[in-house]
């Protein structure tokens, strides 16, 4: 079955939603000057929340970038975090010293659909997922470093997916689109944020149906690892 994560969690109630509406992964937001950026007060409320009231609680996932070492892990300990995505340019041995299991997004740009373009992101993917790393692939968009609702190329997840590789699929995806970008794409995981936004906040509407749409059963074609 098709994994889901559900990011930018800001407030309990959303986190809830998901939770019980059955995400996997639950992202909140440390990074700096982001919309979405939680504080350390706020995360715990929402780990607490989801861990005291869901059955089967999702792992909650820290989404960083490019900060200090000792800050996050210092926020994963005082959040009591599963995870962490790291969404900047850590390099491997950044990677190698974080305190939790680490998702490593690495940002494919528009013009990543030839052959050579295709052989490099696999390779990147290949490094990392033999460390014992997950990968996101997301969408490069300049200045940002996730959250842009901006797709790319399904395609080019879909050649990763038939070399063998594991991964998530972020960037532009929503409720109406999620099922398509599976059947397209052959990912892992799927991952979104501001596809279940209305006018910028949460939408629990949209948070459930499209964790209905990725789990639907002609769409389930990975099994539970």
């Amino acid at each position: 079955m098709v994994k889901v994560k559900i990011d930018g969690l800001q407030r309990v109630e959303d986190a809830l939603v998901a939770a019980e509406a059955g995400a996997d992964f639950i992202g909140l937001v440390f990074v700096p000057n982001r919309r979405r950026r939680v504080t350390v007060a706020q995360a715990r409320r929402v780990v607490d929340a989801v861990r005291e009231q869901s059955g089967s609680p999702p792992k909650v996932v820290g989404i960083f970038a490019d900060q200090p070492i000792n800050e996050v892990n210092e926020t994963v300990a005082a959040c009591r975090l599963d995870m962490v995505q790291l969404c900047g340019s850590e390099s491997p041995e950044y990677c190698g010293q974080m305190a939790v299991a680490v998702i490593k997004v690495l940002h494919v740009s528009a013009d990543s659909t030839t052959h050579e373009a295709i052989e490099v992101l696999s390779e990147r993917v290949r490094l990392i997922t033999g460390q014992g790393h997950m990968v996101t692939l997301d969408r490069m968009v300049e200045g940002l470093q996730g959250g842009t609702g901006v797709a790319f190329d399904w395609k080019v997840a879909a050649a990763i997916s038939g070399q063998g590789h594991k991964y998530i699929l972020a960037g532009g995806l929503t409720p109406e689109n999620v099922g398509e970008a599976i059947q397209t794409a052959s990912p892992w995981g799927v991952d979104v944020s501001s596809g279940v936004e209305t006018e910028g906040v949460k939408d629990s509407d949209k948070i459930r149906r499209f964790i209905a749409e990725a789990r639907q059963p002609k769409l389930a074609i990975h099994e539970e690892s």
